[in-house]
């Protein structure tokens, strides 16, 4: 538990655990609101097909995950440590003009 709390710069189990439901929830909302956000846009695998509907919604999902990280992390008072992750993430995808740093 300490190398963890050590690489990611944090000071307790409390934290941890914080972190880890932040995680737990994003992915459970995004997932969730995925499907509506596709259905208001009229975005179905009958008018795109099955491979063109999945690619849309995963694009999709990533983005809405990567705003409802920072947003959660607000929320439970982790917002440094995930602004922190969403950057790190962000350059290593090759959008680093995204973030201004």
């Amino acid at each position: 538990m300490n190398k963890l709390k050590q690489h990611w710069g944090i000071e307790s189990n409390w934290q941890i655990a914080i972190i880890f439901v932040v995680f737990a929830i994003t992915g459970s909302t995004a997932s969730y609101i995925g499907k509506p956000i596709l259905s208001y846009l009229n975005i179905t695998p009958d008018n795109l097909g099955g491979f063109g509907y999945w690619t849309i919604r995963i694009l999709l999902l990533f983005v809405v995950y990567q705003f409802l990280l920072v947003g959660f992390g607000w929320l439970f008072g982790q917002y440094k440590f995930f602004w922190e992750f969403e950057k790190k993430m962000l350059k290593r995808l090759g959008l680093k003009r995204l973030i201004g740093d």
